[in-house]
């Protein structure tokens, strides 16, 4: 299932794909509306959701404003260093943990809205990445059970300024600046694609020109491993995001460097996940 979360005449809704292509929803008017997908992400509350979406209209995505596709209420946890090839282009040891820092969602950007460049710093990077929902609550979770509790996957642009997350060791300022992470557009369920996401293109581009690509083959750490080794330390609950790390290409390592500017268009595509679109402001 792909699932669609927008407002149109200022009402909230949430749509979904249908068999033909389309999207099909209700909003906050509909007595059947079923809720955002923050209430809704079992498996078994999705299916139910989808029925009743599938009764509302036909939902043309130019006559909506996107929104991300969950309101980011749980812990969003991103991972660094998570391919080999960016980890040497950084000057980084590969890691033999997940290098885990947060992310809040007050920096979060729906698909088609602008990513704020700051106006302290002219390095605003970009970072494509695979974004995994957490959908069964769990602590302590083994690998061999660690996908049972991914409701699914979409797309994170994990916008860095670069000068603010160097300037210590802890990367917090630098990547939580108001407006800075793109989320979206859709939501797709784990069952729509290969098991931990693996197989996918990852392809971001800054004004039509591809700046990194790879496969989710790559990843040091898997989805399943990162679940696990996360949940070592804290319970994942309903409705967090795991963030699974960026490829090589960042700007900040480009000779010279390449960062994104006021009036530039990011895409972020992943493949069977659609693109993650947000012009620079």
């Amino acid at each position: 299932m792909r699932f669609l979360r927008y407002v149109h005449n200022g009402r909230e809704g949430l749509a979904v794909a249908t068999a033909d292509g389309v999207f099909r929803g209700l909003d906050t008017s509909s007595p059947t509306y079923p809720g955002n997908l923050d209430t809704l992400l079992p498996s078994r509350e999705l299916v139910l959701a989808a029925e009743a979406l599938m009764q509302g209209p036909v939902v043309e995505e130019a006559e909506i404003t996107f929104l991300t596709p969950l309101k980011g209420t749980g812990k969003i946890l991103c991972v660094g260093l998570n391919y080999r090839d960016h980890a040497s282009e950084s000057g980084m040891p590969v890691p033999e943990f997940p290098t885990v820092f947060a992310r809040f969602s007050s920096g979060l950007v729906p698909h088609g809205q602008p990513l704020t460049c700051p106006s302290v710093s002219s390095q605003f990077d970009y970072e494509g990445e695979l974004a995994a929902v957490i959908g069964k609550a769990g602590r302590n979770i083994a690998p061999s059970d660690a996908l049972d509790h991914v409701a699914g996957y979409s797309i994170f642009n994990d916008g860095s300024v670069r000068d603010y997350q160097l300037r210590t060791s802890q990367w917090t300022i630098g990547k939580n600046f108001d407006g800075t992470g793109g989320f979206g557009p859709y939501f797709v369920t784990a069952d729509e694609l290969a098991p931990a996401a693996t197989g996918l293109r990852i392809e971001p581009r800054l004004n039509g020109t591809v700046m990194q690509s790879a496969k989710t083959d790559d990843l040091i750490f898997d989805v399943p491993r990162l679940v696990s080794l996360i949940s070592v330390a804290m319970t994942l609950e309903v409705g967090d995001i795991i963030v699974t790390g960026t490829p090589s290409g960042v700007g900040a390592a480009r000779k010279p460097p390449v960062f994104m500017r006021a009036g530039d268009v990011c895409e972020v595509e992943i493949e069977r996940l659609g693109t993650l679109l947000n012009p620079i402001r």
